[in-house]
């Protein structure tokens, strides 16, 4: 399974969001239907300047990728870019933005709609594992730092763990071929384009999109565009079974 999030799926299918007496906007960039053990879904989160939103928490495992503005997660600062890991059942929160706002990716290997505040969530938490992880703040590359690479590069966001979570950072000079290892024990991964393009079957992928590769199919080859790319790769671990 390969599935495509692009800006032009997000744009149609945008709309407007009340949370908490706010209005967020929510835009679907990658849906791939509802099937309950694997439906690869990514959707970009406008929240409003000087919002917050409760602690709570969802029953699938999730990355988070915040790409513009900034604000804090609990008491970790967040900026542009920064990749989040909730598990599934985790509360975690406060997510609250600063002054201009904060824009952020949720990416789910499996759909699911809505959430659970921690504080109503009654007999709706289920005991299990709890897990967060997040990273360093990623630069990014200008265009002229990207077209003037010569070789392949990585970089750790979110360590390796034994059941498929990992995520990463690879650069790639212009017109150069990557592919893109499966990480052991993981459902699949998620690249995200931060600068720069990828080419997939024809297709140019530009920041902020991205393509899904599950772990039973053959591992992407990531061809970077013209001016060299810039990507974040996150591999999402299977729901724990205590979730089951």
């Amino acid at each position: 399974m390969i599935v495509l999030g692009t800006r032009e799926h997000g744009q149609r299918r945008r709309r407007a969001l009340p949370v908490m007496g706010t209005t967020f906007f929510k835009s679907e960039w990658m849906e791939a239907g509802d099937d309950p053990t694997l439906s690869p879904t990514a959707f970009l989160v406008e929240q409003p300047p000087d919002t917050t939103l409760v602690p709570h928490f969802h029953r699938q495992n999730q990355f988070q990728l915040f790409v513009d503005g900034e604000g804090t997660i609990g008491r970790n600062p967040l900026g542009p870019v920064t990749v989040h890991y909730a598990g599934a059942y985790t509360g975690y929160g406060p997510l609250i933005s600063g002054a201009s706002g904060i824009k952020y990716f949720t990416i789910r290997p499996v759909c699911e709609s809505g959430f659970v505040a921690v504080a109503d969530a009654g007999d709706k938490m289920v005991r299990g594992p709890k897990r967060h992880a997040q990273s360093e703040p990623i630069t990014l590359l200008t265009p002229q730092a990207l077209a003037g690479l010569t070789a392949v590069s990585h970089e750790v966001a979110i360590p390796t763990a034994p059941d498929g979570l990992a995520a990463s950072v690879t650069r790639l000079p212009p017109g150069a071929r990557h592919t893109s290892a499966h990480v052991p024990g993981s459902q699949g991964q998620f690249v995200f384009v931060l600068a720069g393009s990828l080419i997939q079957d024809g297709t140019t992928l530009n920041p902020w999109e991205s393509l899904f590769a599950d772990s039973g199919s053959a591992e992407p080859v990531l061809v970077a565009g013209p001016g060299g790319a810039q990507v974040v790769t996150m591999s999402t671990p299977p729901r724990d079974p205590a979730y089951a």
